[in-house]
């Protein structure tokens, strides 16, 4: 099964880090986003990929073209050119990188991979969001109920945490408890190529038509993940990512 990956917006929000590089490369632990979340994915088996590009597209295609080298310990041989990598643990990937425009909507990006993906089902994600999510329950889950898509849900932490406190003494930090019903889309989607039928245009948002007419026909199934889950959206979400990775311990990391 392909995983789709949606590497191409702007990134407004995070303009910190995003003037200069699209939003999937941005560093956590010295890692890009893109390559903590296909990482994840590769624990599971999945080892095809589709990179939907867009702001700054070429950046993420110059990264993989130089990934060996990049992210390995390499030897060089001057006397021939030659290059060797050390200890070569290199991940299996085969990866399609397809531009599909600056300012196309998410749906859009989708549907310009439609002959890319074929008549399979795959899976899809955003190149901003990090998880734990266990993608072998989510793709027995989808093939259970038989529906054209499956949407992991989340239920987010509060952005303003609370303390507790003895004697004025600030003890410990605690976000402030999830709301039952505030299930939100947390992406790690899987879609049969039924999909292609709810997207139209580069204009279609995939979060809006498509998945309300779904609901709406009883073809849309949530997945409910109720452990860690964070969108990069802001620099302080970056930051707080980065500090989960260097506590030496971040949730999504596969061990």
């Amino acid at each position: 099964m392909k995983v789709v990956i949606l590497a191409g917006g702007l990134g407004t929000r995070l303009s910190e880090e995003t003037n200069s590089i699209p939003k999937p490369m941005v560093e956590i632990g010295q890692i890009p986003m893109l390559i903590h979340i296909m990482r994840h994915y590769y624990h599971f088996g999945f080892k095809e990929f589709v990179i939907l590009l867009g702001y700054k597209g070429n950046l993420i295609k110059e990264y993989f073209l130089n990934y060996p080298h990049n992210s390995k310990e390499f030897s060089i041989d001057f006397k021939n050119g030659k290059k060797e990598l050390i200890n070569d643990t290199s991940e299996d990937w085969k990866i399609s990188f397809l531009d599909t425009g600056e300012s196309t909507m998410t749906g859009g990006r989708i549907k310009r991979a439609e002959n890319i993906i074929g008549n399979e089902d795959f899976m899809l994600t955003y190149g901003d969001g990090l998880s734990n999510v266990n993608l072998k329950a989510l793709q027995d889950f989808h093939k259970s109920h038989g529906k054209t898509a499956t949407m992991t849900s989340v239920l987010p932490t509060e952005r303003f945490g609370v303390f507790t406190s003895e004697n004025d003494k600030v003890t410990s930090f605690v976000e402030k408890p999830n709301d039952s019903n505030s299930w939100i889309n947390g992406g790690f989607f899987i879609f049969t190529n039924s999909i292609f039928d709810y997207l139209n245009s580069d204009n279609t948002s995939l979060e809006k038509e498509p998945l309300q007419s779904l609901a709406n026909e009883g073809e849309l199934m949530t997945f409910r993940h109720k452990e860690f889950w964070k969108c990069m959206d802001t620099l302080k979400d970056k930051n707080e990512l980065q500090a989960l990775w260097e506590s030496g311990n971040p949730p999504w990391k596969i061990r």
